[in-house]
């Protein structure tokens, strides 16, 4: 990865050679990134390479440059306007995402092959060509939608993607203690906290979540993805070993405005740094490639998804699955940030394994995991129970966000008569859970929900299990 970089760092003209030897020697011996060695030296700046980063994807001129064979391409817009009737080439263009160059090309071969007529023009432009499909030309499509059903933006080509991904790696991602404090702005998190975690996230290295139910672990880790800086470019699909992998997930990936669509290859899509969460329900098979037999092309597996951005696991070591199998699964992608997945023609190859990866769980990690697994999570952070002064903090900001006034004497009360003598811990969770009681409460009987003892009590039987 710090190789590629420093490639692309001189190929553009960012640094020198007699730079890049001086910030790879300092990182020899004092270790850390290579664009953090660069700007200790002065020879750029952490805006400069902000801007390095959110270079996009230029369109291709010719079917060679976008990766792909012309017949495949061909192939993909015959499927493309099989239901179509008349089109153009602007018409395909916009569906299958390449050039009108390009699909002009596909086009005047799948004419010569009697595939599609033309059908009449406005003028003498062929943008304005109006076509249609033979008979034989629909016997051809229907026959490749037998072999494959996959019928979207034209593909790119792994090592297209391999390199986007190195070039908008998490690794360089810039975050400033600015950042972190303005992210957890809505969450009572002590100074300590912020401490570890901000260097935990720019480290863009695994972080293992751990402590007691109920104090804000999940929050945390979602939180974490709010300081992801900047966008990055997914592609549609990818084609590897001709096979088509699905990549775009409109449930993780959220376009963003690009503001230069025309200079950009649309086959990729400008997105958030996406933030996969996933929790109990996940199994081995959803990190692998999953073929649909029926419509005969691939889903890219989850921390493929995640690329460039963050993969939670939540609620860790309560999958269907031995938490040992997942580790196993993991070490290698973990310390060598790559991944092997197979096709199911037994091709196998190797994907960027690039995410901040965080474990969440209320287990205590030895019973989860080995030594040898925890060395290789670089950051263990414990969030335990909130403080006194904490807890009431949280209790203030959950009245507040709900409009209800905090009474010092209730809250006191809310201590003494219930926390004291039953001896329950605070949890970061109960200020939110309590008052949620006393609104259900207070809209049943149709008056405005208020902080009295009378409420607390009503909430905590409804809450609690008397045991």
């Amino acid at each position: 990865m710090e190789r590629f970089l420093g490639q692309k760092l001189l190929k553009e003209r960012v640094v020198t050679d007699e730079q890049l030897a001086n910030a790879l020697e300092r990182q020899s011996i004092l270790g850390g990134r290579l664009g953090d060695n660069l700007v200790a030296l002065g020879y750029t700046t952490h805006e400069q390479l902000a801007t390095f980063f959110t270079r996009h994807p230029q369109p291709p001129k010719t079917a060679a440059e976008a990766g792909l064979d012309l017949s495949f391409i061909a192939d993909l817009v015959l499927k493309h306007i099989l239901f179509c009737g008349e089109f153009t080439l602007r018409d395909v263009s916009e569906s299958v995402k390449l050039p009108i160059a390009i699909i002009d090309a596909a086009i005047e071969s799948l004419r010569r092959d009697k595939l599609v007529e033309v059908k009449g023009a406005a003028d003498f432009a062929r943008v304005t060509y109006k076509f249609i499909l033979t008979q034989q030309g629909r016997r051809h499509a229907s026959e490749l939608l037998e072999v494959c059903q996959y019928v979207g933006p034209a593909p790119v080509p792994l090592s297209d993607y391999v390199e986007m991904v190195e070039f908008q790696t998490i690794k360089n991602i810039i975050v400033r203690e600015e950042d972190t404090k303005r992210a957890f702005s809505h969450l009572i998190v002590s100074e300590e906290l912020h401490r570890r975690l901000g260097p935990a996230v720019s480290s863009g290295k695994a972080i293992f979540i751990y402590g007691p139910p109920g104090n804000g672990k999940t929050s945390i880790a979602e939180t974490i993805g709010k300081i992801l800086p900047g966008g990055v470019y997914i592609p549609h699909s990818l084609i590897v070993g001709g096979q088509i992998i699905k990549m775009f997930d409109p449930i993780n990936h959220i376009p963003l405005t690009q503001g230069h669509e025309e200079e950009t290859d649309k086959r990729w899509l400008l997105i958030k740094r996406p933030i996969v969460h996933t929790g109990g329900e996940l199994t081995l098979r959803m990190l692998d490639l999953d073929f649909n037999p029926i419509a005969k092309f691939y889903e890219a597996p989850l921390q493929i998804r995640s690329n460039n951005g963050l993969f939670i696991v939540d609620d860790f070591g309560r999958q269907q699955m031995d938490p040992a199998s997942l580790l196993n699964r993991w070490i290698v992608p973990l310390e060598r940030n790559v991944d092997f997945l197979t096709l199911h023609t037994g091709m196998k190859f190797d994907v960027p394994f690039d995410q901040l990866v965080i474990f969440s769980t209320n287990i205590e990690p030895k019973k989860l995991v080995d030594e040898a697994f925890l060395r290789r999570i670089r950051y263990k952070i414990r969030i335990d129970h909130p403080s006194e002064a904490e807890f009431e903090a949280i209790f203030r900001r959950v009245c507040e966000v709900n409009r209800i006034e905090f009474r010092r004497e209730v809250f006191q009360y809310l201590k003494d008569a219930y926390y004291a003598k039953s001896k329950i811990e605070y949890n970061a969770c109960h200020p939110r859970d309590l008052i949620d009681h006393i609104i259900d409460d207070a809209h049943y009987y149709n008056h405005p929900p208020k902080l009295t003892k009378e409420g607390i009590d009503i909430a905590w039987k409804n809450y609690f299990v008397d045991m």
